[in-house]
Parts: C-alpha cells; structure tokens; sequence
C-alpha cells in the first residue's frame, strides 16, 4: 500500500522573516511589576520570572511566566506574524482561565500589545533600552474604549539571552 501521507504538503523550511523581529525577547527575563491598580498596596513590587523561546523551528515564539505570587497567574503566550500585516498576533492563556488575543507591533524600539474588546479594553507598550536588554513598559485598561486608566507598569529585564532560532 502506498503512503497516503507522500504527497501531503510540508511546512515552508525557511523562517518568515518577520519572525526576525522577534528575536530580541527570546531567553529569560526577571519582571518587575509595580504601581498595580489591582492589589490593596499599590506601593507593592513583585519580581518574577519569564522566558520566551522558540517553538517549531523558529515559527512562533512561546513565552512561559509561572509567577512566584498568588496574585499573578501563571501564563503561556504564542507570538507569531500575520503574513499579510505588518504586524503580529499574540495568543494569551493562564491560569485563571483567561484567554485573550491581542494585536502586536514590534520595531524602532517599542513593543506595542492591543486588545480592542467591548467591556474591556487593554494597551501595553514597552520600550527597549539601548543594548535591547531592559523593556520599560506599561499596562492600560479601558471599560469603553476610549477612557484609559493605568493598570500596572513592568520592567524586563534579560537575564539568559538565546540568539537565533
């Protein structure tokens, strides 16, 4: 009997090179979350961990963050370039159950996440440091839109760099 699968089609071998973009958050970075809206004691500071590796050969770029804290769940976000966009998609789950899509821009050294939803809408933007080792960013939520009001800030900063795919 022949191979039924022989004729199936095969992944393109070449990177995207959008995906390019991308490697500078590959490896591991310490987080530290300040001024959250959402805890008692806004003063507090949380330092936790997270990595962003490559998956599939260089396809997609997956992010772990598994926080030391209650209040922060655990988290998985894929990165990945839309083919006819300049800009990227990142798909979002944790632990509480939540998961959402969000619009990425990457480039000129920001890093842009949005999420337009009815209810409740987020912005996040990050900015690179010179050497591209320390991400300044913050994070906005809306309940219409077009009212936004702070909801934490971070600071990444790279620990473990991973070059290349």
């Amino acid at each position: 009997m022949a191979d039924d699968n022989k004729h199936a089609l095969k992944p393109p071998q070449s990177r995207n090179p959008a995906l390019e973009q991308l490697d500078i958050l590959a490896g591991g970075w310490t987080m530290e979350v300040s001024a959250m809206s959402f805890l008692d004691d806004p003063s507090a500071v949380a330092t936790e961990k997270t990595s962003f590796e490559w998956l599939e050969d260089g396809k997609f770029l997956l992010q772990r963050t598994n926080p030391q804290r209650a209040e922060f769940p655990s988290s998985i976000a894929i990165f990945g370039p839309d083919d006819t966009a300049s800009t990227y998609a990142m798909l979002y789950f944790d632990s509480r159950g939540v998961s959402r899509i969000y619009q990425m821009s990457l480039g000129g050294g920001m890093w842009k996440l949005w999420r337009d939803f009815a209810g409740f809408s987020q912005r996040f933007t990050g900015r690179f440091n010179a050497d591209g080792n320390t991400i300044v960013a913050s994070w906005e939520k809306s309940t219409d839109g077009s009212h936004w009001e702070h909801d934490f800030d971070v600071k990444y900063t790279r620990v473990k760099p991973v070059r290349g795919r």
